[in-house]
Formats: structure tokens, sequence, C-alpha cells
């Protein structure tokens, strides 16, 4: 799994209500039937082969269609939840649903998230918890289909349309980057088999049952080794292509299965979900039959350290503004080109404790107004910590108001032309008024000096110390303590993390991590960085492989210590020794890291040989 999916995961799961509830009976499909939940509530379910939603949908656009579904949700650690492996392919129901610690979906549940202002709804799902996909069996078991319908027609019965997908799913995408052929072939097989069975089951479905083509998976994760241990065989240019052969398959699959498949609305997922890998010439929406029916979906949490990290860090700077507004101005190239845009995930996870963060509500007010200014439909990630689903509320006032004045009937009540213009002033309001720092923290171009210090994410990311270019010692987890230095020229000099005083009082491993010197290449261009002795937890660390001198932004010198993301060797890479012929940007072994309580570095700091 990779590391947000799993922090994702498991932040949510410790604000859960791990409640042991039966399995839900199932929905026939045929006629419609009044089921008993787990509650004793009773809850009718709108038969499959009937349409569902209102005559005023027909004819709509993407683009349209976008700004009806409103506010959406996500109905998180539910039916994604992946029990494959621990419960096989034949466990009640439930037990997939209630995996990760959520409680067995109810309609109480999803009338509530509509009455708390939610008009849309994203059900993340994982197929194969109910698929023998190894032995060759892409048949999806009847109970697992009827369960997902269920909840979908909860989802209907309380006025909300409804995004399903094919989730991270046990990330058998790994087959598709896999070096067999045999194995790639199969890959698609397989995904063709489960959408032409999802989109049987719901062909009479109208335009408030949306099919989404992937999740975070279409991209570089093509190439996981999850399930296929020779994957990684693609380029990133070939997972391009693959994520967008993926796409045209899913459309033309869908256009062919009859029904209201031939003009449903469809999202497709954007590369790795990620705003800037989308708007990449290399990513190319799929041709389509039906007009401007096509959506595309990308996923905002940044800046990770922020949004995913467990404990208190701040956001609200005049640039963490700016970067936010570009970053969301860049999907309009889309609504420009007629197609829909979705935000299919985006949130501010809460501490341990389960309060909310410093900050959250301004994120959050700035977020929603580039979509309403943009026409975006966001659909914020949950799993029992904004709407808490054991108690049918919202976690707090503050944000139970926010989405109740962003909900599709507060603000239906304006045109588009006068939402927009409204958010757009707030924009330029709160911006105005943004401090340009947070007074503790340092700007190193304003005391034009040097400073060496240790970026870093643990591999859960619960754990972060100023992972990023621009050193920000606020940026860390509560009772992590630093010891950074200032670099006043060639010399030799250390650094250390002590984690001991954190909430977990240790880092599991790592996500990402380097050893870095602010202003590095502005006043010292072309030193270099030779680690002379690392220690772990006290100890001496041996280097799994040799490290190489860089930097992003010009500005900033860097050794990375654990860097998956670099798929190569940067040709401004040196080296103290002038050889960089075998460099690595992972030099660390997680295997070796699974508790770490202190990092300690001395290096030297020269001009290179």
């Amino acid at each position: 799994m990779n590391y947000k999916n799993w922090m994702k995961r498991l932040m949510c799961a410790a604000t859960a209500s791990a409640l042991a509830l039966g399995c839900m009976a199932g929905c026939s499909g045929t006629d419609a039937e009044v089921t008993s939940t787990p509650n004793g509530e009773q809850a009718s379910t709108a038969p499959s082969d009937t349409p569902t939603g209102s005559p005023d949908d027909t004819g709509l656009t993407a683009v349209e269609l976008v700004k009806r579904m409103g506010n959406g949700i996500n109905l998180g650690n539910t039916m994604e939840a992946y029990g494959h492996l621990d419960l096989g392919v034949q466990a009640e129901v439930s037990e997939y649903e209630t995996h990760w610690g959520q409680p067995v979906t109810t309609q109480a549940m999803l009338d509530g998230m509509k009455q708390a202002g939610f008009d849309s709804l994203r059900v993340p799902i994982a197929w194969t918890n109910a698929m023998d996909f190894e032995s060759g069996d892409y048949t999806i078991r009847t109970e697992y289909m009827d369960r997902i319908e269920e909840i979908v027609n909860y989802a209907l019965n309380a006025d909300m349309y409804v995004i399903i997908n094919d989730h991270w799913d046990g990330s058998w995408w790994g087959m598709f980057g896999s070096a067999t052929p045999e194995t790639r072939e199969k890959a698609m097989e397989l995904y063709v088999s489960m959408w032409k069975q999802i989109a049987e089951r719901f062909k009479d479905y109208d335009d408030h049952v949306i099919f989404e083509s992937g999740n975070e998976e279409l991209g570089d994760r093509l190439n996981d080794i999850n399930v296929a241990e020779d994957s990684g065989a693609l380029s990133q240019d070939e997972c391009y292509e693959t994520a967008n052969r993926i796409n045209q398959t899913f459309v033309d699959t869908i256009r062919a299965s009859g029904g209201s498949n031939s003009q449903r609305f469809l999202l497709i997922a954007g590369y790795n979900t990620n705003i800037e890998r989308t708007c990449d010439e290399r990513f190319v929406m799929p041709t389509d039959t039906a007009e401007q029916k096509l959506m595309v979906s990308v996923h905002y949490y940044d800046p990770w350290n922020y949004c995913g990290a467990s404990s208190g860090q701040k956001w609200g700077t005049k640039k963490d503004y700016e970067d936010q507004n570009a970053a969301l101005k860049m999907m309009s190239k889309f609504t420009d080109a007629g197609y829909g845009v979705i935000i299919g995930e985006y949130a501010v996870i809460p501490k341990d404790d389960g309060t909310i963060k410093d900050c959250t509500a301004d994120y959050l007010n700035n977020f929603l107004d580039n979509c309403d200014l943009y026409g975006y439909c966001p659909m914020l990630w949950d799993c029992s910590q904004y709407f808490l689903r054991s108690e049918l509320k919202m976690v707090n006032e503050e944000l139970a108001q926010l989405y109740q004045d962003r909900s599709y009937a507060t603000q239906s009540a304006k045109s588009d032309e006068e939402l927009a213009a409204d958010a757009q002033a707030r924009m330029e309001e709160v911006l105005a008024a943004a401090p340009d720092k947070f007074e503790e923290q340092i700007d190193l171009d304003e005391l034009g000096g040097a400073k060496a210090w240790i970026m870093f994410s643990s591999q859960d990311w619960s754990v972060t110390y100023s992972a990023g270019d621009t050193y920000d010692p606020t940026s860390k987890s509560d009772g992590l303590e630093a010891v950074d230095v200032d670099v006043t020229g060639e010399g030799t000099y250390t650094v250390s993390l002590d984690f001991t005083k954190t909430n977990a009082g240790s880092a599991r491993g790592m996500a990402f991590s380097a050893l870095a010197v602010g202003n590095g290449e502005l006043l010292y261009p072309g030193y270099t960085i030779e680690i002379k002795e690392m220690k772990i937890n006290g100890q001496p660390y041996e280097l799994k492989a040799k490290p190489y001198t860089t930097s992003d932004d010009g500005k900033c010198t860097r050794v990375n210590l654990y860097n998956e993301w670099v798929s190569a060797i940067p040709a401004e890479a040196r080296s103290f020794d002038g050889d960089t012929s075998n460099v690595a940007p992972t030099i660390l072994d997680n295997a070796d890291l699974e508790h770490i309580e202190t990092i300690e570095i001395t290096f030297d700091y020269q001009p290179a040989s």
C-alpha cells in the first residue's frame, strides 16, 4: 500500500467507531423491498430497474452536472477495506465492510450526511474482496454486489448523487506493470470483466449513479509489486500510456454495456489523481461516443505535511494560500475543454486525539472557494472523522456550519456567476490578510545565511520535520526535537532528530528523508556533502548505497537519504569524489528502521573535487 493511502487508513481507523454490527440484508434488485438494518430501523431500497433521478437531469453536460452534485463526501474505509488476504472471498460481506474499523452503513447515516450539507457520496470499493482473481475467476460474488447496490440505493434515497469506483483494492493494478506479458493481459481481462458486471447491474440507474475508472493507482502505481512481484517494468512514459489505455477501455466497456450506460456520466481518474501530473500533456482524456459526458478526478492533500500529519502544524501564510490557489486553478484547463472536474478526495486529517487541527476551517474555506470559483465538485475524504457516523452529526459546530453553508440547497439560491464572484472576493480578502510567515518561522533569505537540517517523514507520515526545500522548523510533529546548524562554509557539521517525545515515541521507517543545506546553492555553489557517520538510535548505521548531492529548486543543497520518487539520477548530480556512476537516491533500508528514536548525521561540506 502506498504511504499516503496507509496514512489515510491509519488516521481514519484511530478515530473510527469499531462497532460489531451484523451483516445487512441484500437487495434483490427486482422489486422494491424493505430491509431491517442492524439498528432496527426500516430502510426502503429503490428497485434497481427503475431510474431514480428527476427528469430535469436529462440533457446536462458534464460541467453542468458537476455543479448539481454540489458538495460531496466519501464513505471512507468501508467498502474499500481490503480483506481479500485476511478473510478470503467467501466471508460475510459485513466482515469486509467493517474490516478497517468502520460501522456497517445504514440509511440513517446517509440521511445524516445529506442533512449535514453533503449532496454527493463517493463509495470507494475493493471488488477483489469478492473475486477469486488469482485463479482467473473474475466473477464478483452476488452478495457483495447486492450490498454495494444497497448502499447506492441508500444514497439515492437520501437524494444524493453517488460515485462508485475500484479503489486501491490490494493494488492488483501492479499487474499492468509486470514484466510478464501474460500477467499484463490478465490485468486487462480482470478490469474489463469487473466493469462489465458493474455496468450490467446498474445499467438501468440514471445520471445520479456515476462510474469512476480507478483511483490513485492509474499512474506510477501501475508498477506496484503487491500482487505482481515482477512489476516495475514500465517507464513513466509507459505508465502514462497504460493509464490512458485503461481509461479508454473503461469508457468503451461502459458505452457498449447497454441501458443507461450509453449516456452515463463517467469519471476518469487522473494520473496518480495528482493535479500537476494530470495536467501533464502525456495524460489524455478518452474519446467518447457520448457528448460532454466525461469528468476527470484528482485528489488534493497539499501540503501533505499539514493535511496528513497526525500532530498540530500550521497553515495559512500568503505562500500557503497562493500555492493552493495556483494548484486548483490548473484544473480549469479541463472545465475550459468541457470536462467536469471532481476533486475526489481532500481533507485535513485530524490530530491523534481526534480533534481538528488549527487553521482547518481556513484551509477548507479557501479550498471550497476555489471549487466555487472554477465549478468543481469537492468530495471530502471522511471515515467518521468529520461526520461521526455512529452519532449522526458533524465533529464540531464550526465545521457543521461550514458545510451547511456549502450545500447545494444553500448555494443554489445564487447564480453561478454570483457564487464565483463571492468566492473570488473572499479569496482575495484572506490572501491580503494572510501573514508572510508565522512569527516563529525563520527566513533564511532575510538572515542571509545557510542552515543544515534533516528533512523527514516517517513511513506512515505520522512523524514529520521540515520535509521541503524551504527550511521551516515549525513544520514538525509535536514533541519532536531537532538540532539544526548554521553552515558558514567548508567544514564538518552534525545535525540530528529526536522522536522520543512525540506522541508515538519513535518513528516507523521513512517515506522520505534528506540531509539539506538551505541556501547552499546560493552561498556555496558547487559544494558537495559527504556523510562521514550516521547513527540510528545511537548506533552507527552503514549506508546501503552511495549518496549524491543535488538541488531541486536551485537554492537548497541536499542529499536524498530515502526518496523512492526519484526514477533517474539527475544529470546535475555531483559527488564528493567526482564519481556518480553508482549513486542512489535511497541509501537507507526501511527493513532496518522499524523503530527510530534518534537520527544523527555528521557530514563534511566542501567544494567538489
